[in-house]
């Protein structure tokens, strides 16, 4: 009957209505999200074979061309690396330093920014030994040097202050990597509740006590983002070998402190003709400060 018929459309009309408005009410508006991707790109001067980074270049900087952004931590990265991705994927300012001397010279754990979204107000390195502020410090039975770059930024469609945090871990030396994340901790600590950003290769899987601590014991304890939204996955491994396998453990992180909202987390699995942009995956997250963050 065409009663029955009109009622059910309705209804249907109604119930899709009612979805959407739930949905528009649930999801906050996307250009105040901030896109947050963590990449170890794998030395360009490392013997890979087919995998080297004339290979590869053009993989790296596309993938970060494609996800923009807002904020990306580089892990492994040499300057004339960091060149090349300013190059083919302008409009990034860069923050770091090389480990070995405070310049140039070695790793970057650096941040790269866009700074038609955010303001740097403020930005720094330290080395992850008892001599923080020594360059090329190691005290802690390091494998080699080990940094950490953060920035002080301030959101210009928000008006909102954050920190970020960059850092890649000893891939050696577990008390190397458990004193790490206790300084790093301290220095987030101090930041005064501003709302932090925690990135970077942990060479630690989710039950290493370093990780754990950052999880919970820390001064202010950070959250993963993959696993706030996706608590359950158990293909996490972000360290492939060139192979694109997705086993392992997850030693790749985007944490956050109080004062942020986790909109969505992926690990990045881009490959090209089966090939990939480096021997560790990509992880993005989109996150958002809670109104009552200070």
């Amino acid at each position: 009957m065409n009663w029955v018929r009109h009622f059910l459309w309705a209804v249907l009309a109604f119930l899709c209505l009612w979805g959407g408005a739930r949905r528009a009410h649930a999801e906050p508006a996307s250009e105040h999200e901030l896109n947050v991707m963590t990449f170890n790109i794998r030395y360009g001067t490392a013997n890979d074979g087919p995998n080297r980074w004339e290979n590869r270049r053009q993989m790296v900087c596309d993938l970060i061309a494609e996800h923009r952004p807002d904020v990306l931590g580089l892990q492994e990265a040499l300057k004339f690396q960091i060149d090349a991705v300013l190059k083919a994927v302008p409009g990034y300012v860069l923050i770091g330093v090389g480990r070995e001397d405070g310049r140039e010279k070695g790793e970057y754990s650096c941040i790269l920014y866009r700074p038609e979204r955010l303001d740097l107000t403020r930005s720094g390195t330290f080395w992850l030994s008892d001599t923080p502020d020594v360059p090329g410090s190691i005290t802690w039975g390091n494998a080699c040097t080990r940094i950490c770059t953060w920035g002080r930024f301030t959101d210009r469609k928000t008006g909102r202050t954050f920190y970020v945090y960059n850092t890649h871990l000893d891939h050696v030396s577990q008390p190397s990597r458990e004193n790490s994340a206790v300084l790093i901790a301290e220095r987030m600590a101090d930041a005064k509740q501003t709302p932090c950003i925690l990135m970077g290769d942990f060479n630690a899987g989710e039950s290493n006590a370093a990780v754990r601590y950052i999880k919970g014991s820390a001064p202010v304890a950070m959250q993963d983002t993959f696993r706030i939204i996706h608590p359950d996955e158990k293909e996490v491994g972000t360290f492939n070998g060139f192979t694109g396998r997705s086993s392992g453990e997850k030693i790749d992180y985007v944490f956050v402190g109080p004062g942020w909202k986790t909109l969505d987390a992926a690990i990045i699995r881009t490959s090209r003709d089966a090939r990939y942009p480096s021997d560790h995956f990509p992880l993005t997250a989109k996150l958002l400060l809670d109104n009552n963050a200070d």
